[in-house]
């Protein structure tokens, strides 16, 4: 297990052993090391010496590698494991690739038996029967050129030996139909692979397809080999198609293995299906909503390898929800497949004010009641579409609506109630930035909402732009802990040079990656060398780093100016490059750097010292690389030119800063809450004259806040005055 960039541990079942290497490139070689000598402690050679026995399986089928222990199961060769790795690139619907000694539950009988039936050499007399020796690998030959070959040989078919059929669609279906009730596993091989449907219409209605008619004829090897090979025939809207769903009902937490053994086909279009299949019958009106799941029941080679016989066929899913409360779950193996269904059948549905949803990649779409802005008074109907991170809202007869950034949000909170019967909205949602009230007409749809709700809203991936995020860009993150800083530790003596201790930062990091929204740092239970910690660590660990791979090395280069005004304007020119999320992170960083510095006879943190932490954390050199402590000292150093800060802002945060101070030197006396922060409040009208910054403790009414600035401002309440407070966010939005 990876602990850091340069540390990782080794557990046994007796004890943990951890270990730390002179470099990060160096652990990558000690872990890859480790993890090869496990696999093959864990590996079994049965399968892989039964499928060499045939002499053409002891060489590798694309470079002639000996003894290759990888294999398509759905192509039936044999492959070393450079080959495996460009194969797997090819995707599960052109080639299906499995381990011969760590895949032991997927080497049935049936399939060990197709290898030594077809193998390397029926496969290679099809699919290589016209390799130029000039583009033909070897084993020595780079990823690159494995890659081009692998691609013309498999997706593109360039080498194949053409069946005598090719191009009549008709001709090569009722070939195939007559080639799976006998032996002839090479001729299905050359029908599939050039264009015959594997799900094609027999004719017989005993045995609709091909598949069926292999059963009938006892043809058990035609009967695997079909089974690997589903996706071949394709899946074409235009000529109905086939789906695979469920024999029954399941819900969202239906079990995997229920799934697989009730899955069947089913011919038809959307229109021809539904009304023949579900019970009463399904109109468009009847339709709720439809959303995706790519890989939803196999998300990787190991898991599929650990199912059932065949469980690994379905890798791409969507669930279709109606009015009766019931879900109905579809799948291909086919990526685009999926989505063009997935489109087709929401079209049929979507009302066609809100047709213009069905251009985005979405994962969910459908049908809810809302109610938002100035209207709470009675809810109505609106199509919504989740895509990414982005909600979006289509209300017929009303203007395009902003859709709703969810990683922006600045609270997510969901109010159950759920009601019997169709009087009433069972459920409701309510999504805090713009303030949205959610209503679905049935639980078990509005459930699945929920959940894609929250998993949108929430931090993706370590990137910055991923994050969760505040409305000016900043990753919640960062501003959740510079603000806990700001107010807490300016003057903590060696704030960011101390180290916090590493459990509480691993566990704090990691609490605010999953939700910042939802952590609240407090003063007694939160170290300020703990926050500081984690900031640091988010930082040095963030992909692709705050500076960027691309522009990283610029920014150092810029140090070398020596003419202080040109490279002043390099940096200014350089921060425009950056991406917004980097650009503003970035200026919030270094405007609470120099906050610290402004308090260094206190904290003992000038702008050296504080670059020479930060320089290697932000560039992620390990100190190796004095520049990047040169370029974090000349940001600070000329913050307000650099990031083009005028005299108000610097005004304002002056303001803040004493405000703090005051704050602190109450703390002190012992009259600190735990909770306490600085609200900027306006008297009657939004300008900087009425403007006062107040301490605001947890326990706080409107009313006390009130009278504090009447009292600061000496105005005297007459018996027929009347004063409001009201709390205003950044979009002014009572």
């Amino acid at each position: 297990k990876e602990v850091d960039r340069r540390g990782f541990d080794l557990t046994t079942p007796y004890r943990i052993f951890s270990f730390s290497a002179d470099s990060e490139q160096e652990k990558e070689e000690w872990v890859e090391a480790m993890q090869q000598c496990i696999a093959e402690a864990l590996s079994n050679s049965e399968v892989a010496e039964r499928i060499w026995a045939v002499e053409s399986n002891r060489f590798c089928a694309d470079c002639g590698s000996p003894k290759p222990d990888w294999a398509s199961i759905n192509l039936c060769v044999v492959i070393c494991k450079r080959c495996a790795g460009e194969h797997r690139g090819l995707g599960p619907g052109i080639t299906k690739v499995r381990s011969l000694k760590m895949d032991r539950k997927v080497w049935t009988e049936e399939l060990i038996q197709l290898f030594h039936h077809i193998g390397n050499a029926v496969a290679n007399r099809f699919w290589a029967a016209n390799v130029p020796p000039s583009e033909a690998i070897a084993p020595p030959s780079s990823s690159q050129e494995r890659r081009r070959f692998l691609i013309a040989k498999y997706r593109e078919g360039k080498y194949r030996r053409y069946h005598p059929l090719f191009g009549n669609q008709e001709e090569l279906d009722r070939a195939l139909c007559a080639a799976v009730t006998t032996s002839d596993l090479a001729e299905t091989q050359a029908l599939l692979f050039c264009g015959a449907a594997v799900t094609c219409a027999t004719g017989d209605p005993q045995c609709p397809t091909p598949l069926a008619l292999a059963e009938k004829s006892g043809q058990r090897l035609q009967m695997e080999f079909l089974l690997h090979n589903k996706t071949s025939g394709g899946c074409s809207l235009r000529d109905g198609g086939f789906l695979l769903c469920p024999g029954g009902k399941l819900t969202p937490g239906s079990r995997h293995s229920q799934f697989y053994r009730q899955l069947r086909a089913i011919p038809g279009c959307f229109s021809r299906y539904f009304p023949a299949r579900w019970p009463h019958g399904v109109g468009p009106r009847a339709l709720l909503g439809v959303s995706c799941f790519n890989h939803g029941f196999a998300s990787s080679p190991r898991q599929a390898a650990s199912s059932p016989a065949g469980d690994e066929r379905i890798e791409n899913t969507f669930e279709v929800y109606i009015e009766s409360e019931r879900l109905y779950l579809f799948g291909l193996e086919s990526p685009d497949a999926a989505r063009e269904w997935l489109k087709s059948i929401a079209k049929s549905f979507v009302h066609p004010c809100a047709e213009e949803l069905l251009a985005l990649d979405f994962q969910r779409i459908g049908r809810l009641h809302y109610k938002g802005g100035l209207n709470l008074e009675r809810a109505e109907e609106g199509w919504f579409a989740l895509a990414s991170s982005a909600l979006h809202v289509c209300v017929p007869g009303s203007e395009r609506q902003e859709p709703l950034q969810l990683r922006k949000l600045q609270e997510l909170s969901m109010q159950w109630g759920f009601r019997g019967g169709r009087g009433g909205p069972p459920a409701e949602a309510r999504l805090v930035g713009r303030t949205l009230y959610i209503q679905g007409e049935r639980k078990l749809d509005f459930l699945g909402w929920v959940q894609a709700i929250q998993k949108a809203a929430g931090s993706a991936g370590d990137t910055l732009s991923e994050q969760q995020l505040t409305e000016s860009d900043i990753p919640l993150l960062v501003d959740r802990c510079i603000d806990y800083i700001t107010q807490c530790g300016l003057t903590s003596e060696g704030i960011y040079r101390k180290s916090g201790q590493n459990s509480k930062t691993t566990s704090l990091l990691e609490m605010l990656r999953r939700d910042a929204r939802s952590v609240r740092l407090k003063e007694g239970e939160h170290q300020v060398d703990d926050v500081a910690n984690t900031l640091k660590r988010f930082f040095r660990d963030l992909g692709d780093g705050l500076f960027t791979g691309r522009w990283g090395p610029d920014w150092l280069w810029a140090t070398a100016l020596e003419d202080e005004e040109e490279k002043i304007g390099e940096y200014r020119r350089l921060l425009g490059t950056l991406p917004t999320v980097n650009r503003a992170t970035l200026k919030a960083l270094i405007n609470h750097l120099f906050r610290v510095q402004l308090f260094s006879g206190e904290n003992q943190m000038n702008t050296h010292n504080l670059a020479i932490v930060f320089g290697p954390t932000l560039f992620q050199t390990d100190g190796k690389d004095y520049k990047a402590g040169r370029v974090v000292e000349d940001l600070i150093s000329h913050y307000v030119k650099i990031f083009n800060v005028n005299d108000q802002e610097m005004k304002k945060q002056q303001d803040e800063i004493m405000a703090i101070m005051k704050m602190r030197e109450a703390a002190s006396s012992g009259t600190q809450q735990a909770g306490d922060f600085i609200c900027t409040v306006y008297l009657e009208e939004k300008k900087t004259e009425a403007e006062q910054h107040i301490k605001v403790s947890a326990t706080m009414t409107a009313e006390e806040l009130t009278f504090e600035i009447l009292d600061r401002r000496k105005i005297v309440m007459k018996e027929k005055d009347y004063w409001s407070c009201f709390e205003v966010n950044e979009r002014e939005e009572a």
